[in-house]
């Protein structure tokens, strides 16, 4: 996506926010939360995650199945293909039950259907009057900027992930026979015809899913770089998709981290994505083989970009630590309408790990309601920063929100009740007794941060510290300890200015925190 396209997905998403508040939606419309990535300003070496809801109306909306084919010439594509199709039937069942048009893509197997009322109804739709230039072609490339940045995975072999590599070949004859097609639906492969569709009933919001997400979903002629660049408002369903990609090949990931990165790709150049749960309710599909741990971040502060830093963080955990990073982030201005709002966090159902950096923030109950549950299961959890006062909005939020002033003593062990002026450089040492702790494993001290200290003595007498602060002409305070809350491993850090992100000895800390935290061995760079 060009920086007019996207700053122009900004504007528009920004323009629902407000014209769309909560009680100007009817009971069957839908509450689409987008994700996209946007390079941060004056930095295009650090990107930051953007979430926001957007209501559509069924009948303007239309979902794309891509080649969902019975059998693939990989057979590992094969079987992820055939594990994939019953929770995306699921979805589109839901969605047209909800009023959703389906279109059913699967490529090069349309004689197959020639019959059937729904490739009668592809092919009887009067042909669109101005039709992009462009729209029965493959496009390789949103723009120069996309084509500049390249994948970030080399499926140059293929993609086959097997071993021996499977011999390719098209032995795909149909779509695969556990996604219904409907009378009502229908069945196309070609631009012209699905534009036609389209237009025809006035649909502007469309759903792509199907495989593989590296090669035909992106490219097709019905694929998302061409609907973007049209002008239709599109998304990705990430999680109801896969890529080709080889995990011998470079960067030499897991192939679901693989499929993470094309997502990426896909967020930063060309269109949001969503996941499944605006139609079902439930978390987003996982493969059962996708073994990876995963950590969610919640982020939600104002003062110390954390929706700058996290992301690069997360993506060091996953590409050189075999982990499954997902980032909830809250709007990052407390100015904002949405200053309150978060979604996603039924994914902490799933979660092997909660990051905490918010601050004074009242989330939706039914969403608080995850992150207490995952405590009480003895969740693993990180605190970073604010997230000492994370949950405590002084009253600011809405009525039907939930704080949790008392997080900070609960959950962290915790007291913090203010702290210095900025300015003065906080010198960080390892506490008395806390040499040998694994979170400090290989961590070069002293550090140096540019965060002003927070006053936390004294803290829980269940905590351990591990890392004191100090300033010139004052007392020391604690800056870093663990705790446990419900039976769960806890670590919390004061230190998260964005200068100390740039440290490679504080991010040592933290990936140390992390397997520290989940009860797993540390893993090295890759």
């Amino acid at each position: 996506m060009t920086k007019q396209g996207m700053s122009m997905v900004v504007s528009i998403l920004a323009a629902v926010c407000i014209s769309m508040p909560i009680w100007a939606e009817t009971a069957s419309d839908l509450k689409v939360n987008v994700r996209y990535q946007e390079a941060v300003p004056d930095n295009d070496h650090l990107v930051r995650v953007a979430c926001h809801t957007q209501v559509w109306a069924p009948q303007e909306t239309a979902i794309i199945i891509c080649d969902m084919w019975n059998q693939h010439w990989c057979r590992g594509a094969t079987r992820r293909v055939a594990e994939l199709s019953q929770p995306m039937n699921r979805v589109v069942s839901r969605a047209r039950d909800r009023g959703v048009f389906i279109i059913h893509a699967p490529s090069g197997t349309i004689d197959f259907y020639k019959d059937h009322p729904a490739r009668r109804l592809a092919q009887n739709t009067p042909r669109a009057v101005d039709l992009p230039e462009g729209i029965a072609n493959w496009c390789h490339w949103e723009d120069d900027r996309e084509k500049q940045a390249g994948y970030p995975i080399d499926h140059s072999d293929g993609g086959c992930d097997c071993t021996p590599q499977c011999k390719q070949s098209s032995p795909w004859t149909r779509q695969v026979d556990t996604i219904i097609i409907k009378d009502t639906d229908a069945i196309s492969d070609s631009g012209i015809e699905v534009w036609s569709l389209l237009e025809q009933r006035g649909i502007k919001n469309i759903i792509v899913m199907g495989v593989h997400t590296n090669m035909c979903v992106l490219g097709r002629p019905f694929g998302l770089r061409n609907l973007d660049r049209f002008g239709k408002n599109v998304v990705l369903m990430r999680d109801m998709t896969d890529t080709m990609y080889n995990s011998r090949m470079a960067p030499k990931v897991s192939h679901f981290t693989g499929t993470d990165l094309i997502v990426d790709h896909v967020e930063k150049y060309v269109c949001p994505t969503i996941t499944s749960t605006v139609f079902t309710g439930e978390p987003a599909f996982r493969f059962r083989n996708d073994g990876r741990p995963l950590v969610v971040f919640l982020s939600a502060e104002s003062e110390y970009s954390a929706a700058d830093t996290l992301p690069g963080f997360a993506h060091d955990l996953e590409l050189h630590h075999g982990l499954r990073c997902e980032i909830l982030q809250g709007s990052p201005s407390r100015e904002s309408d949405e200053c309150h709002e978060i979604s996603g966090m039924e994914l902490l159902t799933q979660a092997d790990l909660v990051v905490v950096f918010a601050r004074r923030r009242a989330f939706p109950a039914d969403q608080m309601q995850y992150l207490k549950d995952y405590l009480d299961r003895g969740g693993a959890l990180i605190g970073l920063r604010t997230a000492s006062h994370a949950f405590d909005s002084r009253g600011s939020g809405p009525a039907d929100h939930t704080e949790w002033p008392t997080f900070d003593s609960d959950v962290l062990g915790g007291n913090y009740h203010g702290h210095h002026g900025a300015g003065p450089i906080c010198t960080v040492t390892c506490a008395n007794g806390a040499d040998n702790h694994p979170i400090l494993a290989g961590v070069t001290l002293p550090l140096v941060s540019q965060g002003s200290l927070y006053e936390v003595r004294p803290l829980a007498k269940t905590t351990a510290t591990l890392l004191m602060g100090s300033i010139a002409g004052q007392a020391s305070e604690p800056v870093a300890w663990t705790h446990q809350y419900r039976g769960g491993r806890v670590f919390y850090t004061s230190l998260g200015h964005p200068d100390d992100f740039s440290h490679t000895e504080f991010r040592k800390l933290l990936v140390n925190a992390v397997f520290w935290a989940m009860n797993k061995p540390a893993s090295s760079n890759r």
